[in-house]
């Protein structure tokens, strides 16, 4: 009996990621990405305890740490959120309501 043994060609994956968590003070107050049944305030509750990473409707992704009230919101979050809100019905008038 022949055994033959082959071997793969090595492979190298390059991965680009443009994920960037922000490490400094917040420049802007993002919306976060939620999925069906998640509600974005325990996200963010989870992600403050737990200090993991979350993401933003605009792709930003931060690991959030003070209250972001004080702060400009990001015109790419409000652009994506208005978009969301005019091809589905029954969304709120704003993320916060």
């Amino acid at each position: 009996m022949v055994s033959s043994t082959q071997t793969r060609p090595d492979v190298d994956i390059d991965v680009d990621i443009d994920e960037v968590t922000e490490t400094g003070e917040p420049t802007r107050a993002h919306i976060v990405k939620v999925g069906p049944g998640e509600n974005a305030a325990a996200k963010i509750l989870e992600a403050r305890v737990t200090g993991t990473p979350i993401e933003a409707l605009c792709g930003y992704v931060w690991v959030p740490s003070r209250d972001p009230k004080r702060l400009p919101m990001c015109e790419e979050c409000k652009n994506v959120y208005e978009m969301y809100r005019a091809f589905n019905d029954g969304l709120r008038d704003t993320p916060g309501d």
